[in-house]
C-alpha cells in the first residue's frame, strides 16, 4: 500500500535548513525594534549595538571562544574567503612565509580563495584524499614545511558528510609547519558535533542557514593572536576586520539557531541518524549496484550520498522534483553542480558511479514521511533511466 506522503519530501539540508521556528516568531521583532546602525551613538543605536555584543557572546558560547574572537560576516563562502586570503596576504605583507595548503576536497569557498591567492604569488599545493573521504594524513604532512602559512581542512565535508581528523591535522600542522595557521570550514559540523571538534583550529568558519538560522549571516572565530588583512574595507567594523553596517538581526538569529541546535543536538543525532539508515538500507536493497560514499563510521547523521551507476544526476534531479523530493548532487555553491564532483574525483569515484551522484541530506524538520518517498519514487526512477519497466 502506498504511503502517505507531505506535499515535499526536503532532502537538501546540507545546501540550507529551514530556519527554526524560534527564529522565525523572533525575527519580526527584531526587525521593527533594532532597525538602527550599531555604530551610531543615539538611543536606537546604542540599543543596536547591546544587541549584537549579546548576539557575539552567545555566538561565541557555543563555539569556544572569546566573544571578541568572533567576526561577524555575510555567511561561510565569505568567512572562508577572509581566513585564507586574510591570513596568507597578511603573512605576505609581513615579509614572512605566505604558502597555503588546502584539502582537494575543501569547499570551493577555500578552493577559489586558495586559486586566488595562487594567482597573486603564492605556493598553494592540495592534500589528496583518501577513499573514504578523508584528507591523507601521510600525503598532507609531506607537503608542510616552514615556507606555509595556511593550512585548510574542513570539519565535516559538505558533499559525503565525513567528518575529518582535525586533532590529528593540527598536531602534523604544529610539528611540520610551525608558522602555519588552522583554518577549519565548520559550515557542515555545527549541526552535528560540539566545539571540540574543532577547538584546534586557529579559524573556524560558520553560516546561519546550516543551522536553522538566516541566509546571508555568518562568522569566523579568529583565535587571539591570528593575524589577517580584512578582505571589505571602509569603515572599520568588527575589529578592522570586515566594514560594512553589521546585520544585527541576522546576528542574533545565528545565536538563537546556534542555541537550539547545541540543545537538541545528541537527541537529534540519535533520530536523524535513523531515518539516515532506513533510507540508505531501503535504497541498498532496491537499486542494484547502488555506491554510498565515503567512511560509514565517519559519516555523521544527516548525509546519504549515494551515486548510482548508469544513471546521470541531472536526469535523477529532475525526475525527483517532479516526483516531489527536493536533493541535490554536490554543493550547490558550485556552478555545473550537475557534473561529477571534485570531492569524488579526489576520492577516486569511478567516474561512471560519479556522474550519477546524489547528496540526500536530512535535518531538524526531516520526517519518516520523507524518507517513505524516497523510497517509493527513486528506485522506480533509476528502472526508468536505466531503460527498465
Amino acid at each position: 500500500m502506498p504511503h502517505a506522503h507531505p506535499a515535499r519530501a526536503y532532502l537538501d539540508h546540507a545546501a540550507s535548513t529551514p530556519p527554526h521556528a524560534d527564529v522565525l516568531a523572533a525575527v519580526p521583532e527584531w526587525l521593527a525594534t533594532l532597525g538602527a546602525n550599531p555604530t551610531g551613538m543615539h538611543t536606537a543605536a546604542r540599543a543596536a549595538k547591546r544587541a549584537l555584543e549579546e548576539a557575539r557572546e552567545r555566538i561565541a558560547t557555543v563555539l569556544g571562544c572569546e566573544p571578541g574572537e568572533v567576526v561577524i560576516t555575510g555567511g561561510g563562502t565569505e568567512s572562508d574567503n577572509l581566513a585564507v586570503k586574510g591570513t596568507v596576504r597578511a603573512a605576505r605583507s609581513a615579509g614572512g612565509p605566505d604558502g597555503a595548503v588546502v584539502a582537494a576536497i575543501e569547499h570551493r569557498a577555500v578552493l577559489g580563495a586558495a586559486d586566488r591567492v595562487a594567482r597573486e604569488g603564492s605556493a598553494v599545493a592540495l592534500a589528496p584524499a583518501t577513499r573514504e573521504g578523508l584528507v591523507d594524513l601521510d600525503r598532507l604532512a609531506d607537503l608542510l614545511d616552514e615556507r606555509v602559512a595556511l593550512v585548510s581542512v574542513m570539519t565535516v565535508n559538505n558533499e559525503v558528510g565525513t567528518r575529518q581528523p582535525l586533532a590529528e591535522v593540527a598536531a602534523i600542522v604544529h610539528e611540520r609547519a610551525p608558522r602555519a595557521r588552522l583554518h577549519t570550514d565548520a559550515v557542515q559540523a555545527c549541526t552535528w558535533v560540539d566545539a571540540d571538534a574543532y577547538a584546534a583550529a586557529d579559524l573556524v568558519a560558520v553560516t546561519g542557514h546550516k543551522v536553522g538560522g538566516l541566509r546571508g549571516t555568518g562568522a569566523l572565530v579568529v583565535r587571539g593572536g591570528v593575524h589577517l588583512l580584512p578582505e571589505i574595507e571602509g569603515g572599520g567594523q568588527e575589529r578592522d576586520l570586515r566594514a560594512g553596517t553589521p546585520d544585527v538581526v541576522g546576528a542574533l538569529a545565528l545565536a538563537l539557531a546556534l542555541e537550539g541546535t547545541a540543545a537538541a543536538r545528541i537527541g537529534e543525532a540519535d533520530r536523524i541518524g535513523a531515518l539516515r539508515d532506513r533510507l540508505l538500507a531501503g535504497l541498498l536493497a532496491e537499486i542494484p549496484d547502488l555506491a554510498v560514499h565515503g567512511a560509514a563510521e565517519r559519516r555523521v547523521a544527516g548525509f546519504a550520498p549515494v551515486g548510482v551507476p548508469g544513471c546521470d544526476s541531472e536526469s535523477l534531479l529532475v525526475l525527483l522534483d517532479l516526483a516531489g523530493v527536493d536533493a541535490s548532487a554536490g554543493s550547490s555553491c558550485a556552478s555545473g553542480a550537475t557534473e561529477p564532483s571534485h570531492v569524488l574525483t579526489a576520492m577516486g569515484v569511478d567516474p561512471g558511479t560519479a556522474a550519477g551522484a546524489l547528496r540526500l541530506t536530512l535535518g531538524w524538520s526531516s520526517t519518516e514521511a520523507d524518507v517513505d518517498r524516497v523510497l517509493d519514487v527513486l528506485p522506480g526512477i533509476v528502472r526508468q533511466l536505466r531503460g527498465g519497466a
